[in-house]
């Protein structure tokens, strides 16, 4: 963002800003489209700010969602008083405590296993 603020657009990667500006409007058409149609109909259609979160602070966080959200599916199931009165405090602690993913994550860095993407951000010559 340092780099971006001092030089410009003209450092980001070709159509890259074309491609935000896109993203940008789809979002907007999404959400529109979520307020216009009925419920029935609007409950299917995804909300873009809940979809960008994972991509904002990463996919350890998504992976944490989706565990969380099949806890609560399987808990609405089981018990669903218990899980409408406590399934926002239970997603608060477990969001506050950096989620379901630090314990798995320290066992594969324990055991020195490597992500298999590379994930560097660089200039092609070092590369």
């Amino acid at each position: 963002m340092a780099i971006l603020g001092v030089e410009g657009f003209s450092e980001l990667p070709k159509h890259c800003l074309a491609i935000c500006c896109g993203f940008f409007v789809a979002a907007l058409v999404i959400n529109l489209l979520r307020d216009v149609t009925p419920a029935k109909v609007s409950q299917f259609i995804p909300i873009p700010m809940a979809m960008a979160v994972p991509f904002y602070i990463g996919a350890y966080f998504a992976i944490d969602m989706f565990v969380g959200t099949v806890i609560l599916f399987v808990w609405e199931r089981w018990n669903r008083k218990d899980a409408e009165d406590y399934a926002g405090a239970v997603a608060s602690g477990l969001i506050c405590g950096d989620g379901i993913w630090t314990i798995p994550s320290a066992i594969l860095s324990i055991f020195k296993v490597n992500p298999p993407v590379c994930m560097y951000f660089g200039p092609s010559v070092s590369n």
